[in-house]
């Protein structure tokens, strides 16, 4: 594999990895101010990225298509949006918020639901690095390797948050530290494991792009409305979760026109 996308891959794992570790240096449980600062940037991030690097790609690259060039960006999206749907409803996991969903299963542990449920949260982010870096690797000018790193960096920089606000409940359930970062790290795996199934299946069918970028986008927006928005709003009113949702999404807004 090339080593620009090798490293363009690991790049969202190190994010969630550095943010797994800092339960190392917590002596408390995180402030409800501070998990609604973190979420919300998170959340922030994901939106400009959703936008800016998959969306308005997916539609340049159907822009032969006239006025029908919404169609693959549309199509993708809400089929994102639906496997994400489908994945929560048929995976027993725990939110943030400690809300318990999809089905019963019993002999599962409360600290492996919340594992799953940012495992399967993580998948859309790792689909999102595949899928640019596969429109680099195949030569579509929309795409080029700096807004592809501008992508990983900033799916890396919403990581480090939502490693931080994952591994922080384990760790107040009682888990020792060292187990809580490494089920911390382990959630990041998933997504340099989702890039590279991105790619190999872009590879193999070109002419899908367009759907994969836009699905990219939808399955992360799902995440975004899911979990980060709830748990951004949750307990006492606060502004500070709007305000460093704000800052997430011009930061990325700013990494991707800027290195694009």
């Amino acid at each position: 594999m090339n080593l620009k996308v090798l490293a363009g891959i690991l790049i969202p794992l190190l994010g969630t990895t550095l943010g797994a570790g800092v339960v190392f240096f917590m002596k408390n449980e995180m402030s409800s101010t501070l998990r609604k600062i973190l979420t919300g940037f998170a959340a922030g991030v994901m939106v400009a990225a959703s936008f800016w690097s998959l969306l308005e790609p997916s539609l340049e690259e159907s822009s032969h298509m006239g006025k029908l060039s919404f169609i693959p960006a549309a199509v993708g999206f809400l089929i994102g949006i639906s496997f994400l749907l489908v994945i929560d409803l048929v995976t027993p996991h725990v939110h943030l918020n400690n809300q318990n969903e999809g089905p019963e299963r019993k002999g599962l542990s409360h600290n492996t639901k919340l594992f799953l449920a940012v495992t399967i949260h993580n998948i859309p982010e790792g689909m999102a690095a595949g899928v640019v870096f596969a429109g680099w690797l195949s030569g579509k000018a929309s795409i080029s390797i700096t807004s592809a790193l501008a992508l990983s960096i900033g799916i890396a920089i919403q990581n480090f948050p939502e490693g931080s606000v994952v591994s922080t409940p384990l760790l107040a359930s009682g888990m020792s530290k060292g187990k809580t970062f490494l089920y911390g790290f382990l959630s990041g795996v998933v997504e340099p494991i989702a890039a590279i199934i991105t790619i190999v299946a872009t590879a193999l069918v070109v002419p899908v792009l367009p759907y994969l970028l836009s699905f990219a986008a939808g399955a992360m927006i799902y995440v975004v409305i899911d979990e980060l928005i709830p748990e951004m709003a949750a307990d006492k009113h606060s502004n500070s979760g709007i305000v460093a949702f704000a800052a997430g999404f011009v930061l990325m807004m700013i990494l991707d026109v800027a290195l694009g």
